[in-house]
């Protein structure tokens, strides 16, 4: 990755370009702090006098979900519970300048850490007054998460970071939309709202990364069709991929979380593929103009790349018994 490590000048120079674009539509893309939605507004209220009456509905609800669904929501969570790990990453990319408070990226990774923050809280309040869970055992799977961090490939490169937030924003997005709609399927519908509403998170998040991507092809179009190829080559990992339980090696529950995600179609092979061709829509891709060579060849591999992965996905076999026990449920 040193070829990462070791940026141009011209990139630090696009994204002190950018900054007045991120410091305007900031506050389009975030939501005012003040009259956004908070974990409590969609849980029972423990000062109100009906609370263990409301918990109780609550569990109720719950038994009708299935075991694969439990382990995706639990899988969801402790994701979205690592989030230290991810804002101190994005500190961390060239240009950035958390050392300046008023920096309009910094500003913008606080906003959207601040934002993503409620996700966690929320989803993890839910699992405990489910009382579906063994909680012990998750919490700790999420202090091992943090503690293990993660490495998505980027560096410090901003141009591969946002390419990874743009997609990564998409899967979760489609991840909790569909855990949303088998909530619903199920007549849990206080749960179908909680991961609805995160799902517009998400895909709000996701909009501001992509636009970002697409100023950023504006201006240095080569260099960001290169770093495009380049993490759809290696791979886009998945922000938990080094997910453990307790006596596991790191990475070695991903599998399996994973394994049911597929089963239950929350998030597949086939959306991989599906998110790429959004992205390549969205910025525009085939109609660039005015490529170098390197621009060109890049273009050539990202254009070709979807219809190799479904081909790819389609082979893809998937288990559809749920050999693994998690020690996340009893």
């Amino acid at each position: 990755m040193s070829n990462i490590l070791s940026l141009s000048p011209s990139r630090l120079e696009v994204m002190h370009h950018l900054e007045g674009y991120v410091n305007k539509m900031t506050s389009k893309f975030l939501r005012p702090i003040d009259t956004n939605w908070q974990p409590s507004d969609l849980l029972p209220d423990a000062s109100h006098p009906d609370f263990f009456e409301k918990v109780k509905e609550l569990q109720e609800r719950a038994k009708e979900l299935s075991y694969d669904f439990w382990i995706v929501l639990i899988g969801d969570m402790i994701t979205e519970e690592a989030l230290p790990t991810y804002e101190s990453w994005l500190m961390a990319v060239e240009g950035v300048k958390q050392e300046e408070y008023e920096n309009p990226w910094s500003k913008w990774i606080r906003g959207w850490t601040a934002e993503e923050n409620r996700h966690g809280d929320l989803l993890n309040k839910y699992l405990y007054l489910s009382g579906r869970v063994n909680m012990k055992q998750v919490e700790i799977s999420t202090q091992y998460l943090i503690s293990d961090g993660f490495d998505i490939g980027t560096a410090t490169d901003p141009y591969r970071n946002f390419v990874y937030t743009s997609f990564q924003e998409l899967a979760t997005n489609i991840s909790h939309k569909r855990v949303a709609q088998l909530a619903g399927t199920h007549d849990n519908s206080d749960l179908e709202k909680m991961c609805s509403m995160v799902a517009a998170d998400e895909y709000r998040h996701a909009y501001a990364y992509m636009s970002f991507v697409e100023k950023i092809l504006e201006v240095d179009p080569n260099e960001m069709l290169f770093a495009f190829e380049d993490m759809m080559r290696k791979k886009i990992v998945m922000p938990a991929h080094y997910l453990r339980e307790i006596g596991g090696k790191v990475g070695e529950t991903f599998k399996h979380f994973s394994d049911c995600a597929q089963r239950l179609g929350v998030y597949t092979a086939e959306d991989y593929v599906d998110i790429m061709e959004v992205l390549i829509q969205k910025w525009n891709i085939a109609d660039l103009k005015d490529l170098n060579e390197t621009g060109e060849k890049a273009r050539d591999y990202i254009m070709k790349l979807p219809t190799r992965l479904l081909r790819v996905a389609e082979r893809m076999k998937t288990d559809k018994t749920a050999g693994y026990k998690f020690k996340w449920i009893d």
